[in-house]
């Protein structure tokens, strides 16, 4: 099974359009690990600001006593998608995977399909 670096080195090579990625703590807002980005996309900072998207979703379904897991969520701007997708199992509760993509590059349904083998595949 792939380690964290590993799978953030597939995310990047074989996701067409990928701009950069994390796996993030959403308890804390902390990367565990990123690849990509530049100066106009701060990783750290997407990864710390995503874990609010995550946690407000999290709160509003227990609100709503939806007992379903939240498969990814979905965020496009003008030039990217923003993919946040929460690792389920294997010690990865609080923990998702975060992919940026540079819209007129990416194919959405292949770089979700990517991502969600990626996360089944990744050792934590």
């Amino acid at each position: 099974m792939p380690s964290v670096e590993t799978s953030l080195k597939e995310a990047m090579t074989s996701i067409e359009g990928s701009v950069g990625t994390a796996l993030v703590d959403y308890t804390s807002g902390m990367a565990l690990g990123t690849l990509g980005g530049g100066k106009d996309l701060d990783l750290a900072v997407a990864a710390a600001g995503n874990t609010d998207v995550i946690r407000a979703k999290v709160r509003t379904m227990e609100m709503l006593g939806l007992k379903q897991d939240i498969e990814d969520v979905l965020i496009t701007l003008a030039s990217q998608y923003h993919l946040i997708r929460p690792i389920r199992g294997r010690g990865g509760n609080g923990l998702f995977l975060y992919l940026v993509l540079d819209k007129g590059r990416a194919n959405l349904a292949m770089a979700r399909h990517q991502l969600r083998r990626i996360e089944a595949e990744l050792e934590l």
